[in-house]
């Protein structure tokens, strides 16, 4: 019975004549392995572990601080000012890396259980998940009422919701590991309903509306993660309603007629914004399409679509010294690495390029910056 699900899995592409999921292993199922068999090693480790004084909230509240706020040199005890695209190493940020932490972990128990069919991987990734979501010592409360708190201003902030994309990896681990003997239906009802409630307070709180209705990036993303959510919960309305923000306001209002992002391009850093949103809108676009909804290919009424997102930036990760905008203030080296919309649009697309791009780039960066800025990092479970 170990092996009965990984196998079907492909032979289901294979007869289909769909190989994505097998070029995708056939690239990282050594490295896999052998970062899953690390990660067996590790205990949970969850927000209760670290405590900040300057938080509003108690140990279950999830908490950060705006990246790029920094002490006022004029007045040290006073509001923290903003330096856009600098990030303050000073800041708290224990939470952020536990949880990141955590998805890493998660995702890749998830994609060695698809290569190997050891319930050992689901069992592992399934006691991270109940010390976060389940054990009453150590989950995180649902909400992010004081993610991205700024000194001297505010406890929290709506753009703080982009913190839990690194969420995202975790509920599709799950979802493809369900079906092991070692994940016990009881166990996924209980996290099913945390993640119920938190897409409550994302769809409610003043936060969440701030966020949903951001012109950037930070709106890509709130519609990333619910619709991740509603899927992993079944909430079909609201993966509905995330499909139509996809259609009528994140595309018309975001994309140029030429595939780039103007706002992001705007920024400090726009390399990295450009390719942090693209990878967004590339995932939105491979959670929600089915055979009812293809936004892969939806286009607006000017011509804007994911491809044409692609064929823009695809140049300039092939080659980055051609980029022809300001190059990044900080982390220019860094990027770019294996981006998802790579992987994702060469399958949607059936695009060799992209997928020999990716499979050249790294596929496992470690640092912070990058990682909190790649929502994707085992694209082999989304591979379905």
């Amino acid at each position: 019975m170990l092996r009965i699900i990984p196998v079907l899995f492909i032979l289901l592409f294979a007869s289909c004549k769909q190989t994505w999921p097998e070029k995708t292993s056939a690239v990282l199922k050594e490295q896999i392995l052998q970062q899953a068999e690390g990660f067996l090693k590790e205990t949970p480790i969850t927000i209760t572990s670290f405590v900040s004084d300057r938080s509003a909230g108690g140990i279950h509240d999830f908490y950060s601080e705006g990246d790029y706020w920094w002490p006022n040199p004029e007045d040290s005890d006073g509001p923290y000012i903003q330096r856009d695209g600098e990030t303050n190493p000073g800041n708290f940020v224990a939470h952020r890396h536990a949880m990141v932490r955590f998805s890493r972990i998660t995702g890749a128990m998830a994609s060695a259980w698809l290569i190997t069919g050891d319930d050992k991987y689901a069992a592992h990734a399934m006691e991270h998940a109940k010390a976060w979501f389940v054990d009453e010592n150590t989950r995180m409360t649902p909400h992010l009422l004081y993610a991205q708190a700024i000194k001297g201003r505010v406890t929290g902030r709506g753009i703080g919701i982009i913190d839990t994309i690194h969420l995202m990896e975790v509920v599709q681990a799950l979802s493809r590991m369900e079906q092991s003997k070692s994940i016990a239906p009881g166990d996924m009802e209980q996290i099913r309903k945390w993640f119920r409630e938190y897409i409550h307070w994302l769809t409610t709180h003043k936060y969440g509306n701030d966020e949903m209705n951001a012109a950037n990036n930070h709106a890509t993303c709130w519609v990333m993660q619910v619709a991740s959510f509603a899927k992993f919960t079944g909430d079909e309305a609201t993966m509905e309603m995330c499909r139509k923000r996809y259609r009528e306001v994140l595309l018309p209002k975001q994309m140029a007629e030429d595939g780039s992002f103007p706002r992001e391009i705007k920024r400090t850093k726009p390399y990295g914004y450009s390719l942090f949103n693209l990878d967004a809108m590339a995932t939105i676009c491979q959670i929600l399409s089915d055979e009812k909804n293809d936004l892969w290919n939806f286009t607006t009424e000017k011509g804007q679509n994911i491809l044409k997102g692609i064929e823009f930036l695809y140049p300039y990760v092939l080659e980055k010294n051609k980029w022809p905008y300001e190059e990044d203030v900080l982390y220019w080296n860094e990027w770019p690495v294996a981006q998802p919309f790579l992987i994702f649009g060469a399958a949607a697309f059936d695009h060799n390029d992209y997928f020999e791009l990716w499979s050249k780039l790294d596929h496992y960066p470690d640092v912070d910056e990058v990682l909190r800025n790649l929502p994707v990092r085992n694209p082999l479970i989304w591979m379905y």
